[in-house]
């Protein structure tokens, strides 16, 4: 009986030892470690040189040195880039953004919708013309649309430049929403068709809530494409009423020449929104472009 108790608890001891996982010691990865440190020391030093010098007046800005703290502290750079105007250039800058963005996902998503949705050779067709859309540059049809816009009597205006930005912006845009909308099984569609649910109703009730991070991917990359635009308002654009922040800092770089401490002050201004928006939307930037935007 002895013996049989001693055969028993022997494998019952080496079960138990065996359940327990083995922690297995992870050896750092420095080179990872000190290629993330670089990037952190490659961005974060121009963003602490642009902070610090806004906020030091002119005659003091390099005592010290570059990188030392700031010895006297003013918000008087902001508001001498304030009286300067450039509050209009931030407004013109918001409408050209907001409208970029409506439109872009009024259009991309019915696009979107149709070319998955769709069997005909002409959706095909058009998907592939929004394909060849990614590999051409907008600086290449530049004088072609500076002559559209210009017969169609738009030129020195916000809409000449909302316009050509959504056109260029729609094939990235369709490219991600068709990718999140594949990823929405045949069955709802199915379902909902069986219980009376037209085309109009499928896109609106069952592939907008399924795309929430798909749209707001696009909107994102709408955003930021159309807040750091310059080549179209440069172009498409004259009279001061009529110019955008990047524009603004093209002409505060002249204005200012000597005044670093006011260009900077200018240069956060307008990074600020920018900075905003990532900072809150990364998440659903990064997925969707990854092609992952709908799971």
């Amino acid at each position: 009986m002895t013996a049989l108790r001693e055969e028993t608890s022997v494998p019952v001891a080496r079960h138990r030892r065996g359940d327990r996982p083995r922690r297995r010691r992870q050896r750092p990865n420095w080179g990872a470690g000190l290629a993330a440190l670089a990037w952190l020391v490659f961005v974060g030093v121009p963003i602490y040189l642009m902070i610090k010098d806004s906020i030091q007046p002119t005659d003091g800005y390099l005592d010290g040195g570059p990188l030392s703290l700031p010895h006297k502290l003013t918000l008087g750079n902001f508001a001498e880039v304030f009286r300067s105007g450039y509050t209009r250039y931030l407004v013109n800058t918001a409408i050209v953004t907001v409208g970029s963005v409506a439109l872009t996902v009024l259009l991309a998503f019915p696009a979107a919708y149709a070319i998955v949705r769709s069997r005909s050779r002409v959706v095909s067709g058009t998907f592939r013309i929004f394909l060849a859309g990614l590999a051409v540059p907008a600086q290449a049809t530049i004088i072609p649309v500076y002559l559209m816009i210009t017969r169609m009597h738009l030129y020195d205006s916000l809409t000449a430049i909302i316009l050509p930005t959504v056109a260029f912006g729609l094939p990235l845009s369709v490219l991600v929403l068709s990718s999140a909308l594949r990823d929405v099984p045949r069955e709802l569609y199915e379902a909902m068709t069986i219980d009376g649910g037209g085309s109009f109703r499928l896109m609106w009730s069952l592939a907008l809530p399924l795309s929430r991070a798909s749209l707001t991917t696009v909107a994102v990359y709408s955003a930021l494409n159309a807040w750091n635009g310059f080549l179209f308002p440069l172009i498409l654009t004259q009279s001061p009423e009529q110019r955008v922040q990047t524009l603004g800092l093209w002409n505060f770089q002249n204005q200012f020449g000597s005044n670093v401490p006011g260009l900077m002050a200018a240069v956060l201004l307008s990074a600020l929104p920018v900075f905003v928006v990532y900072l809150f939307a990364r998440r659903w930037l990064i997925a969707g472009l990854a092609g992952a935007g709908g799971k």
